[in-house]
């Protein structure tokens, strides 16, 4: 299979059912989270390319997360698996029923196929079958019979035995390495009707590992951002040599952003002598009680509490007011699949210093429209900000290089016209 990125024609799109509108079930994990913009926006543009989404989660998130301005009319249209109410289980069992002994039989297969299971493990695989025929139901009840998953972990399972248990197909969408979503990706991916990934480094991870298991069609799609919406109101004006120089940074308070790093590499400017101020949008994933903590304390031991600031789970307008104000986006990721939050920034033309772990240098071109600097080396993130902070005409260079980088192959419109197409070649 030859990696492509795909790019279809949205006139194409609809030629089916003489250009009426398709309904799929949208399944995202914990759904709406801080980190899950990306998938509000890809629905939008599938509804103006005819492709109607039912949205379908696991589980509500956590309290604190939940930032988007559109998270509470984003909840109000979400069906959720969990919790499992008596109603829940009547249809379920309804469900399970008519679909016989060979579906199953089926089922039982898939979970003793589960060969790097233990015993446990696949004991757990089976209790999701019953998720799965409340998925159908919803289905039935909505009139869909596709769906398509945002996630290869536990969703994906629950949508396989779906499939088994009536005539419903299901898709998937991979953002991350294959590691991060678990065990039984094999009958995740051979049963798909078809799959995208966001990056050639992930489709080459998945052609080498999946060999024999994948679908009859999977594409190359980056996740991408609105680059109407995310635009500037003033022109970008590079530090000055004056006043605070505004770091900005984005995404969930876990290790694997690699703020520690960032916070050292504060330290680092602060004792070089520049004024600077970084402040970090996102939450950990207990909504403040767990790594957040973590990283209070990092600070608080570096003396560095007026220099950053944990501003929490904020919403994408505050986000963009950020990106706004600020002299450089910056962001120390272990492995960033790709990155949302640096295409935000280079959208809003912020110079933008990142680490080179995962698929960040299909985004990001060094030296041309970003800094890439190694992961977990906190005097290279100070050394690149303190470049840009420094060259008024290298950051002047990065502002009008990034922008035009997400404009020409990084809109969101492109995963949604791969989804669109997909379905439409079904």
């Amino acid at each position: 299979m030859i990696p492509r990125v795909a790019n279809f024609v949205s006139g194409q799109l609809c030629k089916k059912n003489g250009g009426k509108k398709v309904c799929i079930g949208y399944l995202i994990p914990e759904f709406p989270g801080q980190t899950h913009n990306f998938f509000w926006r890809e629905r939008q543009a599938l509804r103006e390319l005819g492709v109607d989404t039912r949205l379908i989660s696991t589980r509500r998130p956590p309290k604190g997360i939940a930032s988007p301005s559109w998270a509470e009319e984003a909840a109000a249209q979400t069906v959720y698996l969990l919790p499992f109410s008596v109603p829940d289980t009547v249809k379920a069992l309804a469900v399970i029923l008519a679909a016989g002994p060979l579906a199953w039989f089926r089922c039982l297969k898939l979970v003793a196929g589960a060969a790097e299971l233990s015993i446990k493990q696949k004991l757990r695989l089976a209790a999701l079958i019953p998720f799965a025929a409340k998925l159908v139901a919803i289905g039935r009840a909505e009139r869909w019979r596709h769906v398509h998953v945002h996630s290869c972990a536990d969703a994906a399972n629950v949508a396989l035995f779906a499939c088994v248990l009536s005539d419903m197909k299901y898709s998937i969408t991979l953002h991350n390495p294959l590691d991060t979503h678990g065990p039984n990706q094999a009958q995740k991916w051979l049963h798909a009707l078809f799959a995208i990934v966001i990056t050639r480094k992930i489709h080459a991870e998945v052609t080498q590992r999946l060999q024999g298991f994948l679908p009859r069609r999977m594409e190359i799609a980056p996740m991408g951002v609105d680059v109407e919406k995310f635009r500037r109101t003033a022109p970008y004006i590079p530090y000055q040599d004056a006043g605070e120089l505004a770091i900005f940074s984005c995404g969930r308070l876990n290790p694997g952003k690699g703020y520690p790093y960032l916070i050292a590499a504060v330290d680092a400017l602060k004792q070089q002598g520049l004024a600077v101020r970084l402040e970090i949008a996102g939450e950990d994933d207990q909504g403040g009680s767990g790594y957040r903590k973590v990283l209070e304390a990092r600070i608080a031991e570096a003396g560095l509490e007026d220099s950053v600031i944990l501003l929490g789970a904020v919403a994408e307008e505050q986000v963009m007011r950020h990106l706004e104000s600020a002299h450089v986006f910056a962001l120390a990721s272990l492995a960033e699949p790709l990155g949302v939050v640096i295409m935000e920034a280079m959208a809003m033309n912020v110079p933008v210093v990142a680490t080179n772990g995962g698929g960040v240098s299909e985004l990001v071109a060094d030296g041309v429209d970003g800094i890439l600097v190694n992961t977990c080396d906190a005097d290279a993130l100070a050394e690149a900000i303190a470049r840009i902070a420094r060259d008024p005409e290298l950051a002047g260079r990065l502002s009008a290089a990034s922008r035009e980088k997400v404009m020409r192959g990084f809109s969101h419109r492109r995963s949604a016209q791969t989804i669109a197409a997909l379905l439409d070649a079904a």
